[in-house]
């Protein structure tokens, strides 16, 4: 389901970017995306010998569970989901065929539901969201380990 690819075949193998590349038809339970995403993360654990917190692991599996249900349910078609590892996290990307960007709702303690975009924002390193000539692309980043003092390297937590 995902695929491990180096960028640049001539670099050392320690040297080369640990990507992931997957194609969601739109049809498909998130829980396939969560599942790879947490695939992805062990493999960069038990593999390339990268540590992963178990905050990481699961701010990551956040961020891709509520940015993939939105492009399924705002987008028609399929999604692509792109995980990278650099500069000590873990760059989530997805692209979609609708080129209207989220809008974070203002707070509000009474709204039941639709907090997925500010949680998303609140956990990451980064957020940035873009139009492409077809569809938008959202990226986020996850640090991959906590701070030396033991807080969480995310914006709010």
């Amino acid at each position: 389901m995902f695929a491990v690819v180096p960028e640049n075949e001539d670099l050392p193998l320690d040297s080369r970017p640990i990507l992931s590349a997957l194609a969601f038809a739109g049809d498909e339970p998130v829980t396939e995306a969560r599942h790879a995403a947490r695939a992805f993360l062990t493999e960069v654990q038990d593999v390339h010998e990268i540590s992963v917190s178990d905050r990481a692991r699961g701010m990551v599996q956040l961020v891709v569970t509520e940015l993939v249900t939105n492009a399924h349910k705002y987008a028609p078609g399929p999604c692509l989901l792109d995980l990278e590892i650099s500069d000590g996290a873990v760059e989530i990307s997805v692209w979609d065929t609708d080129p209207t960007l989220p809008v974070a709702q203002a707070a509000d303690p009474g709204r039941v539901g639709q907090h997925g975009l500010e949680i998303v924002i609140g956990v990451c390193r980064s957020f940035e969201m873009r139009r492409e000539p077809v569809g938008k692309r959202i990226k986020a980043a996850v640090v991959l380990a906590d701070d030396p003092g033991g807080h969480p390297a995310g914006r709010l937590l």
